[in-house]
């Protein structure tokens, strides 16, 4: 019936448009059309499922002729045993806990139970309680053999918790123990398509990589990885000692670059005094005059007086006027 309304609905739209608008608004029109075709057609494929979901939720919950009398049974003995039943029958789970009941061996309709107070009945049903708090764990340090062919140790930290309590206790035996067996080996493949610069420079990286690996693999577990962490990564100590040997040589080699630097910038500073000094002969004297104050500053007991070349140059000129 929906079917065929939407469909005269979509004939009559088609038609008014025809008779009534220029053939650029018939175009946008048209445009326009398709969309509420799509999502008439995206309701009608909704409803469809609704309908499936609806039947199957019936079949799978239909009592037989045995789990009706067992559940009849259960009911009476709870009201012959009132108030006492009340003992067994009520239980309570905190804000953070949910409890999945089983009934002869069947989940309940309606998922988790709680927070608060939820009533089983005797001898049929049972309920294992589920944490929804955030849990830490540590993995333990790794052997890893890098892309590079170096082996280091690296541990890291998994922040997880449980997403949908039902999935957690139906879908799988053990969820905690499982995404911690998962965590290591994720942990193990990831490092191992990475080489050591990269482990030691982009941890942030292979820790995002990994914990969208892990929500992946664990969605249908129902638990949700919030977030990993590599915490450290150990050397051997060897390769360390190779490392530090390398970076104290780049830093000598830059030490030396630097200090030769310093020299020709100040080569070329006297290479500029001297040429000032040159052009004033007087310029000579003054700077004799203050080496010898700042020397005397220094309360030292030698004093090295040093005297101009020129002196001994007009001794030399007038020995030598003698002899001739």
């Amino acid at each position: 019936m929906t079917d065929r309304i939407v469909e005269e609905n979509n004939k009559r739209n088609l038609l008014h448009l025809k008779e009534t608008k220029s053939d650029h608004q018939c175009f946008a029109d048209r445009s326009n059309y398709q969309k509420n075709l799509k999502m008439d057609e995206n309701i009608l494929t909704q409803m469809r499922n609704q309908k499936d979901n609806i039947v199957i939720r019936r079949e799978k919950h239909e009592l037989s002729f045995m789990e009706l009398v067992l559940t009849t049974i259960s009911y009476i003995l709870c009201c012959i045993t009132f108030p006492f039943s009340f003992l067994f029958c009520l239980k309570v789970v905190q804000e953070y806990e949910r409890a999945v009941i089983f009934r002869l061996g069947r989940l309940l309709p309606g998922g988790a139970k709680g927070p608060g107070i939820f009533f089983i009945l005797p001898c049929i049903e049972n309920y294992t309680k589920v944490d929804l708090r955030t849990v830490t764990f540590d993995v333990p340090p790794q052997e890893v053999l890098t892309k590079d062919s170096v082996t280091v140790s690296v541990d890291a930290v998994v922040y997880y918790r449980v997403n949908n309590a039902t999935i957690s206790i139906a879908n799988v035996e053990n969820a905690h123990h499982s995404t911690r067996l998962l965590a290591q080996t994720t942990l193990r493949n990831m490092l191992g398509t990475h080489n050591l610069h990269e482990i030691l420079s982009d941890r942030e990286t292979i820790a995002t990589s990994m914990q969208t690996v892990l929500d992946e693999a664990t969605e249908n577990w129902g638990i949700k990885v919030e977030r990993t962490e590599i915490k450290d990564v150990r050397l051997p100590v060897q390769l360390q000692r190779a490392m530090a040997a390398e970076a104290e040589a780049a830093r000598e080699a830059r030490a030396k670059v630097i200090a030769a630097e310093g020299e020709q910038k100040a080569s070329r500073a006297l290479k500029e005094a001297a040429e000032v000094i040159a052009q004033s002969p007087a310029a000579i004297q003054l700077r004799y005059l203050q080496t010898l104050n700042t020397i005397s500053a220094e309360k030292n007991s030698t004093i090295v007086f040093p005297l101009p070349i020129d002196m001994f140059q007009y001794f030399a000129n007038s020995k030598n006027k003698i002899l001739i």
